[in-house]
């Protein structure tokens, strides 16, 4: 099967996977959010946020390293998850130990405290089920992380429902994370023994020196992410409270949700990247070329529907006590837009062995956005925020742009804008389309909305024959 059809059907699995787990992961994040309240769900997603900041201490960027390696030579697995089983059992009780410290000493509650210790719980486990995922990627046995993806959800998603029936608080809700996290460290215990043998704990000095040392660069730029993406959160709580955390988390969720798209492609694609970056240097180009066109064609038009609809999908969704929402919404939603734009190429350094300029990219941007938060939230709360959030996107994107560029993997800016006024003027039609009939019915509107987009992407040539080849080649899938 060559390199297109192949990432074709790992991204097809994927991508229906996802679709049903994320399609679970928003019903049971409505039932929450409504159920417990913004000051409840601000709670539990306070707790996500900062036990999420302190993950970046549970895996330093090996999982990354050993898809990669793995994927370039299959014989490396069993030395890889040896060892990092390891490195990864004795840096849990490092961060859990971390967590504790912090939390109290911040001096918040002990019903937050309680709920803190449950999600961090949760979040270790998850980093351990994380390395035995990362070999099934680098094998691109992707139905085997297809059905950890929905077996988690659906636990999750039961088990809320038990918690509304039974009138549980926000402390119940946080075990159901806990023991969705348990079962799937089964699942893929499990998973991996059936498919290669008993992971054989493993103690190679050295090896862990030279692993650690290689996969710190994706580390740094997982810890520049991941303190991006929470410390907002963990800002709100300290300075504005737990409300204001679960208005600005019901629009952040939203967002967050569609980064689905670009990380199902990713984990598809970056196997295959990091093969063709030895065997076929031309026909890497070209993937990311073509992956940045299709993100754009997804990406803008998303931006635009949703600044339109983003009260009708607040109070649909969560509900009149999540107004402040809104306007959240509207700001974070071109975020997704940014990183769409950026997937290709954050994945395209990594597959190049060029995480480090990565990491320094990554670093800057984290500087830019604690500066930007230490500014705007205290004196523009979640506006402030979410504000902090797109601009720091558009310097990580622009960074990462432009290395690519001067390493030979740049799209020509003359292509990058005429597919970008195609694509433009497709989505403010559609805009305009959308803002006159708001008020019908949000999956009619939907079909509608997609059908003018598409119709009239088609008419202005956005989409050629190149394109369509492409297309109809990857959905040739055996």
């Amino acid at each position: 099967m060559n390199n297109k059809r192949r990432i074709a059907k790992n991204a097809t699995i994927l991508f229906s996977s996802q679709i049903i787990s994320y399609i679970l992961v928003f019903l049971y994040t409505i039932y929450i959010a409504r159920y417990l309240g913004a000051e409840g769900y601000g709670i539990l997603a306070f707790a996500l946020s900062f036990s999420g900041i302190f993950s970046i201490f549970l895996d330093l960027g090996l999982s990354t390293l050993a898809v990669r390696e793995v994927a370039r030579n299959k014989s490396l697995a069993k030395k890889y998850i040896g060892n990092i089983l390891v490195i990864k059992i004795l840096l849990s009780f490092l961060t859990f130990g971390l967590i504790v410290l912090f939390i109290n000493l911040l001096g918040y509650s002990l019903e937050t405290i309680l709920v803190m210790y449950f999600v961090s719980l949760s979040v270790i486990l998850n980093s351990i089920v994380g390395i035995q995922n990362s070999i099934f990627q680098a094998n691109e046995k992707m139905e085997y992380l297809s059905l950890g993806q929905i077996l988690g959800s659906v636990i999750i998603f039961v088990g809320v429902l038990i918690v509304i029936y039974y009138k549980f608080d926000v402390i119940g809700v946080s075990l159901v994370f806990l023991a969705s996290s348990v079962v799937m460290l089964f699942y893929t215990f499990a998973m991996f023994i059936l498919n290669f043998s008993i992971p054989k704990l493993e103690y190679d000095l050295q090896f862990w020196i030279d692993s650690i040392k290689e996969a710190l660069p994706f580390g740094l730029t997982g810890i520049s992410g991941m303190v991006y993406t929470y410390i907002d959160s963990v800002m709100l709580s300290l300075f504005q409270g737990n409300e204001v955390v679960g208005w600005y988390n019901a629009a952040y969720r939203l967002v967050l949700f569609l980064l689905f798209i670009p990380g199902t492609i990713n984990m598809a694609v970056f196997p295959s990247m990091s093969q063709l970056y030895i065997s076929s240097p031309r026909k890497l180009k070209l993937i990311n070329e073509k992956y940045f066109k299709f993100m754009i064609i997804i990406a803008i038009p998303i931006g635009t529907a949703f600044t339109i609809l983003a009260d009708k999908l607040i109070f649909l969704i969560f509900g009149n006590g999540y107004e402040p929402s809104i306007i959240a919404l509207q700001i974070l939603i071109w975020t997704i837009v940014f990183t769409f734009l950026g997937a290709g190429f954050v994945r395209l350094l990594e597959a190049t062995n060029k995480q480090m300029i990565l990491t320094k990219i990554s670093g800057i941007s984290l500087i830019v956005n604690i500066i930007l938060i230490i500014i705007l939230i205290p004196r523009f709360s979640l506006i402030g925020a979410s504000i902090a959030t797109v601009l720091t996107e558009i310097v990580l994107i622009g960074g990462v742009y432009w290395i690519s560029y001067k390493y030979g993997y740049g799209i020509p800016l003359k292509q990058i804008f005429d597919n970008l006024i195609k694509i433009v003027i497709a989505s403010l039609i559609m805009g305009i389309l959308i803002y006159y009939l708001k008020n019908l019915n949000l999956l009619f509107l939907s079909f509608v909305s997609i059908l003018t987009y598409i119709l009239i992407l088609f008419a202005l040539k956005g989409i050629d024959n190149e394109d369509m080849r492409i297309i109809k080649e990857l959905l040739k899938i055996n």
